[in-house]
């Protein structure tokens, strides 16, 4: 019993970590590149960020958020898995939506921009790419 629990409890360590970096590892120049390249005229022309981001803060946030999405997903997938790009594609939608919560919808609500709906769906389509790639990521990091 001893060995088996210390087997497992490896196998979630090593999950945890590599969930964590399927997580960062596309997110960050998925982010940098839509926010700061390919769109970044259209966030200027919102009003709504700073001309010059602290990109430190920026990967600091994604940080905190890969610990956490990793550290969940095998809570909310735990036992019996179909397949890893059914579970990482659902995991993403859930994941997706409570991001987009509190990154889209919270955001417009507070923050003074030119268009609201111009950021919405910036956002949503960011937010979209993001997990579909990162959901499945997520689920492979943590397969047995």
């Amino acid at each position: 019993m001893t060995i088996a629990s210390d087997t497992r409890h490896e196998t979630g360590a090593r999950g945890f970590w590599l969930g964590m970096a399927a997580y960062l590892v596309p997110t960050f120049p998925i982010a940098f590149v839509w926010h700061l390249v390919l769109f970044e005229p259209q966030y200027q022309a919102l009003h709504i960020y700073r001309a010059d981001p602290v990109i430190p803060l920026g990967l600091a946030s994604m940080i905190i958020q890969a610990a956490v999405f990793s550290w969940v997903f095998p809570r909310v997938f735990a036992g019996g898995r179909s397949s890893i790009l059914k579970d990482g594609l659902l995991y993403g939608l859930g994941a997706g939506l409570l991001s987009w919560s509190f990154t889209t919808l919270a955001v417009a609500a507070k923050q003074p921009m030119a268009s609201i709906s111009d950021y919405v769906l910036l956002e949503t389509a960011f937010t979209i790419l993001q997990f579909v790639v990162v959901g499945p990521l997520i689920a492979f990091a943590h397969r047995n």
